[in-house]
């Protein structure tokens, strides 16, 4: 009897939530004749139909909203659950969209008696394309980061903004903004796609309304709008779009860690657990700055305050924490960017600050994205010289803790380090070349080596050229190194005419200077060549052919790699692939010296003549080969 009733109350269920889908598949929808916009906030601003996960969260921010009941009628969109927040003035509706819902506008109501009710109009839009269709970067990519405020000013009447706390210009200040936006991104696109690049990833865009030093982005105080002194929402996509055109694409940095002092909700926020230390930063007590011992997360003797004032520290005073493990935070990073993927069509996402966030919530953060997106591309920043950390954050490591962080990509800091120094080094048997060719021999840790993003300096240090104390032929040897691994490569802007930071070494605000040619009143133009040096000259067409030859190399991109430990002051490293082999010769030494080939006779280039990528003069791989100077020098069986 009773499993009678058991099965009559699921039938009884079924029958119901069946005819509950069909209702809201059938309900006549209101019409909506007016657009409202009752409320203060409402976030996200929009929604689409055809996502795996059929709900999304709205945050919606109005004074006491927390006392209206709200209603929606719109075939195919119901509310499944009204949260309230500890703030009166908070409410969160879980949304369900059924995958039959069409796209328009509907209204939401928020009735709080009898005489009073607040309307705002909503929209459910059409995705423009399938997951599926979103593609990611790889290692057949090149990557090209930009420090937006300091690229090129394309349209001067955004450079000061009335409603924004910091209003002045100052290009002689390295802290101060100086211009750049997305228009002077979008006029230099040629020149981005002619060197070779074939994705852009630009520092944050988002609005970052702080007293001081806001150019940078990472301290934003809103999540959903880009500052108007970069451009509109319009010009963002603009970029996309004609980016895509010339098969680039565009990463987005992201910050889940923190946002901006001056963020709107800092002044009322949701819950009493929204950012961590909330209880201190509200009665204005002393705040504790994350220890930044990042090993917390993956040390098995790490002490319950460690891992608690890395994660729950704030990075710095202007920079609040973020509390992840609050649920309604977490939805909301998620979703935030979701939005931003189909807002822009982007190819990837850059995590700023990977380790500093609820680890647990990060492996759920990309894993949602991944589920929608399964070839989709997210890379994390792990600061770490340490392989096995950079490793420990790699989706598909089998990690002694089971952690599984769902992310594709990490940065090989370990890797950038080992560059340097085996460069800077005199050759010794621990010392020198032996630096990289170790460094690479420590491939065997990662789940995928070749998804790795590895770079030779970026926003956040000094500049290759200054780290190799301004030397010519090692900035070749590095970049030339790093441009043939089995990763993915990152190079910051500039790098191809040698910018540097020697006046003031690891200064964040010199490391970011101004692109040449890109304010109207420059008097050297990088992007046309008009007063560069010759130098200058010389390492822009460099890197040009070098990114431009990679682009079509198979065996750069997917091919097998084989090196040599270092033998007499150089180092040999071949990609291999049916039909062309590449060859990344380096070599350290001031005088001329000639090389027994019959040493890398293995590779099966013997009596093979060699095109010279730079130069294009043809090499015999014979019985030996002299080096003639110290440098670089990048063959290809392709003739």
């Amino acid at each position: 009897m009773k499993k009678l009733i058991h099965l009559a109350l699921i039938i009884l269920i079924s029958v119901s939530f069946s005819c509950q889908k069909e209702t809201e598949k059938t309900k006549t929808s209101e019409v909506v004749p007016k657009v409202k916009n009752d409320i203060e906030r409402i976030e996200p601003p929009h929604w689409w139909t055809g996502f795996k996960n059929t709900q999304v969260q709205l945050l919606v921010k109005h004074a006491n909203i927390s006392e209206a009941t709200p209603s929606i009628n719109y075939a195919g969109v119901s509310i499944e659950k009204v949260h309230k927040a500890d703030s009166p003035n908070y409410l969160f509706l879980d949304l369900n969209i059924l995958e039959s819902t069409k796209a328009g506008l509907f209204n939401i109501h928020f009735k709080f008696n009898e005489e009073k009710e607040l309307v705002q109009t909503y929209e459910i839009k059409n995705r423009l394309k399938d997951t599926s269709s979103y593609q990611g970067f790889d290692s057949t990519d090149a990557i090209y980061l930009i420090t937006p405020d300091r690229f090129a000013n394309g349209d001067t009447s955004n450079d000061i903004k009335e409603g924004l706390k910091e209003k002045t210009i100052n290009r002689k200040d390295d802290y101060a903004r100086h211009g750049g936006d997305l228009r002077g991104i979008i006029q230099h696109l040629d020149y981005i796609e002619e060197m070779g690049f074939t994705q852009i990833w630009s520092c944050p865009l988002l609005t970052n309304d702080m007293e001081r030093s806001s150019y940078h982005g990472y301290a934003m105080t809103d999540f959903y709008q880009v500052d108007p002194r970069y451009g509109s929402l319009e010009e963002y996509q603009e970029l996309a779009t004609k980016a895509k055109e010339k098969g680039i694409g565009l990463i987005m940095d992201q910050v889940a860690n923190h946002c901006g002092s001056a963020h709107w909700w800092m002044q009322d926020l949701p819950f009493k657990d929204w950012v961590n230390q909330q209880e201190s930063f509200e009665n204005n007590k002393p705040l504790n700055n994350s220890n930044h011992r990042r090993t917390s997360n993956q040390d098995l003797y790490a002490s319950k305050r460690d891992k608690k004032e890395m994660a729950e520290g704030w990075f710095v005073p202007t920079m609040p924490d973020l509390n992840q493990r609050n649920p309604f935070m977490a939805n909301y990073i998620i979703q935030n960017s979701i939005w931003w993927i189909e807002t822009l069509n982007l190819s990837g996402i850059r995590q700023d600050t990977y380790p500093y966030p609820d680890k647990t919530f990060m492996s759920n953060w990309a894993g949602a994205i991944m589920s929608e997106y399964p070839n989709f591309s997210i890379v994390g920043e792990e600061w770490s010289y340490n392989p096995l950390l950079i490793a420990y954050w790699q989706g598909g490591h089998k990690n002694k803790d089971g952690y599984q962080s769902n992310l594709k990509s990490t940065m090989d800091f370990a890797m950038q380090r080992n560059i340097v120094e085996a460069l800077n080094e005199a050759e010794k048997w621990d010392t020198g070349l032996v630096k990289m060719y170790e460094g690479l021999a420590n491939d065997f840790a990662y789940a995928s080596p070749k998804d790795i993003m590895i770079f030779p300096d970026n926003h956040d240090m000094s500049r290759i050229f200054t780290q190799l104390k301004g030397d010519v032929p090692n900035t070749k040897i590095a970049l030339s190194y790093l441009l043939t691994l089995p990763r993915i490569p990152q190079l910051y802007y500039g790098t191809e005419i040698l910018m540097n930071d020697f006046e003031k070494p690891g200064d964040h605000g010199l490391i970011r200077t101004d692109f040449p040619g890109g304010w109207q009143d420059d008097t050297v133009n990088a992007f046309s060549g008009e007063g560069l040096t010759d130098a200058q000259k010389d390492m822009q067409l460099f890197l040009k052919k070098v990114l431009n030859y990679r682009k079509s190399s198979d065996a750069i991109r997917h091919g097998k790699t084989i090196h040599f430990a270092p033998f007499m002051g150089t180092y040999f490293l071949f990609r291999v692939i049916e039909g062309e082999t590449v060859v990344l010769i380096i070599n350290k030494n001031e005088k001329p010296i000639t090389i027994d080939l019959n040493r890398y006779s293995e590779i099966g280039l013997d009596g093979k003549p060699l095109n010279n990528i730079i130069t294009g003069e043809v090499v015999g791989w014979n019985n030996e080969l002299t080096l003639k100077e110290r440098g670089v020098l990048l063959l290809t069986t392709k003739i």
